[in-house]
């Protein structure tokens, strides 16, 4: 029972002459180094067509779309107040149909005292399905829209159309 006598020949053999003819009945494959292939491989990125700006609307839900993208659009009053304090609001918008004219007046007062250009959109749900407060069907149509009666952007991401009609609008 020492180790010694483990590798001679009164040790059971793990490798069967069956278990050896399996192995080498087995297809030998070349090793491949991955590096030395040089596979040409082109990534076509789908080419988003930037909707046309022609008025406050589209300029608004074009520069949300992106702002979305880098997760900088921010909702609510809570989360819109604080990024207003913090000096982080680049712009908010209001909805006009926003029912408590406290809340309105403490956006209003925040953005005066920070001095964040503050824009009006005619409506809640439509400003909170340019926020992304929605889910989108197969056929890209907006279902289960949530009302946002304020919503702030904290980084523009991309710099388009959209940025630019803001932006000359709002007199930045």
């Amino acid at each position: 029972g020492n180790l010694e006598s483990f590798g001679s020949s009164t040790a059971p053999s793990f490798r069967s002459a069956h278990h050896q003819n399996f192995l080498s009945s087995l297809p030998h494959f070349p090793i491949i180094n991955m590096a030395e292939i040089e596979e040409e491989v082109e990534v076509v990125a789908p080419v988003e067509v930037e909707e046309e700006v022609t008025d406050q609307p589209s300029a608004i839900r074009g520069v949300l779309k992106k702002a979305l993208v880098v997760d900088g659009c921010i909702r609510g009053l809570h989360e819109v107040a604080k990024a207003i304090d913090a000096g982080k609001a680049e712009v908010v918008f209001l909805a006009e149909n926003c029912e408590e004219a406290t809340y309105k007046k403490l956006v209003q007062a925040l953005c005066l005292e920070k001095n964040v250009p503050l824009l009006d959109v005619a409506d809640k749900k439509e400003l909170g399905e340019w926020a992304g407060l929605c889910k989108v069907d197969k056929d890209g149509q907006p279902r289960k829209v949530r009302g946002a009666s304020c919503v702030c952007v904290t980084d523009f991401g991309e710099e388009g159309q959209a940025y630019s009609y803001l932006m000359s609008h709002i007199g930045a």
